[in-house]
């Protein structure tokens, strides 16, 4: 998401930070890029006009003419009304002090709402809370055993009523069953809907009376664009929510909702789904996307993630292995997937400050690193260890193995010694003269 935004506002901004002053025809020409660039990401027009003209008259003003490096100046401005225009600050839900806290989803069909339900509740796991998900979506097929697979997945009970076909009654016994387990957060999952249709939403209506949720989430779709915005209007002239979730950041969207939903409801974007994967969802945090778009990159987002998923006394271990140049093949196995729990490569890569253009557009194919793992696996224990035992028979059993062939065991081997020689470089104090042109030119 967001990659032709970004890339435009920084081929405009790249073009002010290479100019020693800037004029008002200059400010003027790079408004009018910025406002066709937000335009064809469809963003909502009166947002657009807004935002560019609150960035031309701070452009235009003092802070700027008289700054030594008016360019970086106006960058920064853009930043910081990119950072407003998506809330300033992370939103954080509202937790009551007499639990359970009821946290009601609502939205569109098709938006990956009972998948972000359960998204939510291993978030709120993390932290600590005990959620309980209730299955009050009685209209779509499967969507009861949709909920009850992934709360299986999570771990976290869900709450149902054979042959129930009254989901307000659902709701309010999900809520009391909640109370009785001692369960502290109660998720309930609504039905969607194909259009706004009065006999669903009256439902919400009822449903909000009789449980009365302390935060009523809307879950809507990043690539239906201002749509989506058009969505959230309509939901909020009937049941007032407090917040947004925005899913499919994975995907090719243009951009528009994150952008244009909350200058338009005044309602804060409070988490962001950016994978078809449990594990892929994340608290949103305007200033870090705004950092992304602008191509600053987001390292705090980057820090977390491999907190999460490197753990600390093996990579002091590696750490040794480095310095004693022992990195083996199992060392890199072990490595390789903590990489890869912590998301898609292309994504890790956007959040890099300074990674070339061209680096961060490079097709990554996930499946490469999954033969990677195979060839690996493939190898006994021994093997793994010493690659200098690897003759043509080993070779070729482990390309029958993985399902490759012995060409591709051949590359792997070959890159992996590359890479031996290069730590030894690293651990004798040499200086690192760059991964060997191969490794550019895609994965193992």
């Amino acid at each position: 998401m967001f990659d032709n935004l970004s890339d435009k506002l920084q081929d405009v901004l790249g073009g002010l930070k290479s100019q020693g002053r800037l004029s008002e025809e200059d400010v003027n020409k790079a408004m009018r890029e910025i406002r066709l660039a937000l335009l064809e990401a469809d963003v909502n027009f009166k947002v657009v006009k807004q935002f560019v003209a609150a960035v031309k008259e701070r452009a235009l003003g003092e802070e700027v003419g008289e700054s030594l490096t008016p360019g970086q100046q106006v960058v920064k401005i853009v930043h910081e009304e990119l950072v407003q225009l998506m809330g300033s600050a992370e939103a954080k839900l509202t937790f009551s002090p007499r639990p359970p806290t009821v946290i009601l989803f609502v939205n569109m069909q098709g938006s990956g709402k009972t998948t972000t339900c359960a998204k939510l509740a291993r978030n709120l796991q993390a932290q600590g809370k005990r959620p309980e998900l209730v299955a009050a979506d009685i209209y779509r097929p499967a969507a009861i055993q949709q909920l009850k697979v992934l709360g299986e997945q999570v771990k976290v009970p869900v709450f149902t009523i054979d042959g129930g076909d009254d989901a307000v009654e659902i709701a309010r016994e999900g809520v009391a069953d909640a109370a009785r387990a001692g369960r502290d957060v109660v998720i309930i999952d609504t039905a969607g809907r194909l259009h706004i249709d009065e006999k669903l939403m009256e439902e919400l209506v009822q449903i909000r009376a009789q449980v009365k949720p302390h935060n009523i989430l809307l879950v809507l779709d990043a690539m239906t664009g201002q749509d989506a915005v058009n969505v959230a209007e309509q939901f909020q002239q009937r049941v007032n929510f407090d917040g947004v979730i925005l899913t499919k950041l994975d995907g090719d969207a243009r951009g528009g909702a994150a952008l244009s939903v909350r200058a338009v409801t005044g309602k804060p974007i409070k988490f962001a789904s950016t994978g078809e994967k449990i594990k892929d969802f994340d608290s949103f945090y305007p200033d870090r996307m705004a950092s992304r778009i602008l191509g600053m990159g987001d390292v705090l987002t980057l820090i977390e993630r491999a907190q999460e998923a490197i753990d600390e006394k093996k990579a002091l271990e590696l750490e040794e292995k480095i310095r004693k140049a022992q990195f083996t093949f199992e060392d890199f196995l072990d490595q390789m997937r903590s990489m890869r729990k912590m998301g898609p490569l292309a994504g890790m890569l956007a959040m890099i400050p300074g990674i070339p253009k061209q680096l961060k557009a490079a097709q990554i194919d996930e499946k490469e690193l999954d033969r990677v793992e195979a060839i690996i696996c493939s190898m006994t224990p021994e093997e793994r260890v010493h690659p200098e035992m690897l003759n043509g028979s080993r070779r070729r059993r482990i390309a029958v193995g993985s399902g490759t062939d012995v060409q591709a065991v051949n590359s792997l081997i070959s890159k992996f010694r590359q890479m031996q020689k290069m730590m030894k470089q690293l651990a004798g104090g040499k200086k690192f003269k760059g991964l060997p042109p191969e490794f550019m030119k895609g994965s193992f």
